[in-house]
């Protein structure tokens, strides 16, 4: 990434050298990491998500609830990544730890770390059910053979063989004795060549400025038209349309015609050289006059290694399912008894 944003030198401008020079450097010690953490902050309102939701004309029934607009829009992600290997270099394979968890003001959703053999899984289900508007069923009217479910309504941690779930949701999603198919995967040479077509694109398209803050941070603005960018970044890739991974199809200036082509602003913050958050100004594409507020902001933090949480119950797919299964039993019976 740090160096398709060194690319904007391309542009001439001592400005332009600067600012590319300066990113490239603070990505490059990014990708030396062997641990990352961040977060993700939507910064926007209930009102503004209810408005965009109103503008995608949602069928009768459909429309974002207002729990669930608050309850987003005061959400935040926080998400750790680990690595044998330096991030810059890491595949698959090498990735040995990740976490990640949705909190908001009034405490933790949802939470799930991948670490060794096992997912660690532990949720608020009575507040996402709430948000959400779909029944949760309590836990002591749960069957005996629902025990494990019960663990998950008490927002306690569970954990499964990540393999197992992986096969369980490739086998509920394939056709009856189908194997799951491989991973879409994009060869190195193609890789390469996408970088270098993104490079080109910002170096023809986006704009950069630099400006100094008061507590010695610095601010690196990137500036260029939405669908323009995009429009000519994949004209720029579509030699590579036959690379692609099987189901991977580029949408075409048809498709784009009717993407926003205001112009889009991300603010980079360095702290003595190393990037420290990057927030986007989303507001201006959304194309609608009740949108005011709507930006994305990722806020980079030491990294943390991922931990095993103690005390967690392992349960196997076969349980967890029969469990919801179950569930889903009794709340019908329950409706029709109402009824």
């Amino acid at each position: 990434m740090g160096a398709v944003l060194a690319g904007s030198a391309a542009c001439g401008t001592v400005e332009q050298l600067t600012a590319g020079k300066k990113l490239d450097e603070a990505f490059d010690k990014l990708a030396k990491e062997k641990t990352i953490s961040f977060e993700l902050d939507l910064d926007t309102d209930a009102r503004t998500l209810k408005a965009l939701d109103a503008s995608m004309d949602p069928e009768p029934g459909e429309e974002m609830p207002t729990e669930a607009a608050e309850l987003f829009s005061g959400a935040k992600v926080s998400v750790t990544v680990q690595s044998k290997k330096p991030i810059g270099e890491s595949g698959e394979k090498d990735y040995v730890g990740m976490a990640l968890k949705i909190s908001t003001k009034d405490g933790d959703l949802t939470e799930y770390r991948v670490l060794g053999d096992y997912t660690y899984i532990r949720s608020d289900v009575n507040a996402l059910g709430r948000a959400m508007g779909f029944p949760v069923p309590s836990v002591k009217d749960l069957p005996p053979e629902a025990s494990g479910l019960k663990k998950v309504l008490d927002g306690q941690w569970v954990k499964i063989n990540t393999k197992e779930m992986e096969r369980t949701a490739a086998e509920m999603g394939a056709d009856p004795g189908a194997t799951p198919a491989p991973e879409p995967t994009l060869d190195a040479r193609a890789q390469k060549q996408m970088l270098e077509a993104l490079r080109k694109t910002v170096a023809r398209e986006v704009d950069f400025k630099t400006a100094a803050d008061k507590d010695g941070s610095e601010h690196i603005t990137a500036t260029a038209p939405f669908r323009t960018l995009i429009t000519q970044f994949l004209g720029e890739i579509r030699p590579l349309a036959k690379s692609l991974p099987p189901g991977l199809e580029l949408p075409t200036d048809e498709d784009l015609k009717d993407a926003p082509n205001a112009k889009a602003t991300a603010d980079f913050t360095l702290k003595n050289g190393e990037l420290t958050e990057v927030s986007v100004d989303l507001a201006k594409l959304a194309e609608n006059a009740k949108v005011k507020k709507l930006g994305l902001v990722v806020r980079m933090s030491e990294g943390q290694k991922p931990t095993a949480p103690a005390g967690a119950t392992e349960l196997n797919m076969d349980e967890l399912l029969s469990g919801f299964g179950a569930a889903m039993m009794d709340d019908e019976a329950f409706l029709e008894d109402a009824a």
